[in-house]
């Protein structure tokens, strides 16, 4: 799978003219954007990555992301975003990772226009497909997208392939991520960062957000010794799991109190295939 997928990317890459462009993908370090890097790597095209991270970004990861990047052989940027999201997330209502991504948007585009790339990638697959977001308002083949709005073309390698099919070409290619054993939002492996754990309707602020970093950063140590999928909402203190026992909920829940909750008012929400 990995040979075709290359050769498609390369294929296509020739026939848009992409192949002659200097490319910066946005790189998460998590599978997609991995894979998506990988391929344009593997293809022979001029490619660089861009990770943006700010205080409460998980830093085993941004570990993991570097050295992936310097075994693969591409010039890594870091941008720091911690003034931008705060300035654009807090005193508003969650989630904040739609400010997040707005702020990463804008700097990837400038980023970009400022260092002489002439197109962004990610790695977005069939799965992530949003009626109506900016991405999927393309014409034409919908791996490359002119959208004036930003002034530079997306290139998304990976957006006809399903999240499964990610997973098959991702462990073909021998791409296993560090893994903080977030709950996540969907079944499949879909983590990002604690802040996606602000209760919905909560004020967002400083002291929510080193809060929820915090949390479930304690979480993450008994859901890696565990092999089970947690994180804890705040300030609800909600635990969400993927295939927790009472015992590993009761452990988890007696984190709770060190960061200002009460055990007993902790709830407990196993989540379902």
């Amino acid at each position: 799978m990995i040979s075709e997928a290359v050769r498609e990317v390369r294929e296509f890459s020739k026939r848009t003219g992409v192949d002659k462009k200097r490319i910066l993908v946005l790189f998460s370090g998590g599978k997609d954007s991995s894979l998506a890097l990988y391929l344009l790597k593997r293809a022979g095209l001029d490619v660089s990555a861009l990770t943006f991270f700010h205080r409460w970004s998980w830093r085993e990861t941004l570990n993991w992301a570097m050295g992936f990047t310097k075994k693969l052989g591409v010039k890594h940027y870091l941008v720091d975003i911690t003034d931008g999201l705060i300035r654009e997330a807090t005193g508003r209502k969650g989630p904040v990772c739609i400010n997040c991504k707005k702020v990463m948007l804008w700097n990837a585009k400038w980023f970009a226009l400022n260092n002489g790339f002439e197109v962004l990638a990610k790695g977005d697959n069939a799965n992530d497909k949003i009626i109506g977001a900016l991405l999927d308002q393309c014409k034409g083949d919908i791996r490359l997208c002119d959208i004036p709005r930003i002034g530079i073309p997306f290139f998304r390698p990976l957006i006809r392939y399903t999240a499964e099919e990610v997973e098959k070409l991702a462990e073909e290619a021998g791409i296993r991520p560090y893994r903080m054993y977030e709950h996540a939002r969907r079944r499949q492996w879909r983590e990002g960062c604690p802040l996606q754990y602000i209760d919905r309707e909560e004020i967002v602020t400083e002291e929510l957000m080193d809060l929820a970093f915090k949390v479930n950063y304690e979480v993450s140590k008994i859901a890696r010794a565990k092999k089970v999928r947690v994180s804890v909402r705040v300030p609800s203190f909600e635990v969400m799991c993927w295939d927790c026992n009472e015992e590993t909920l009761g452990e988890i829940k007696r984190i709770v109190p060190r960061f200002g909750g009460k055990e007993g008012e902790a709830s407990a929400r196993k989540a379902e295939e």
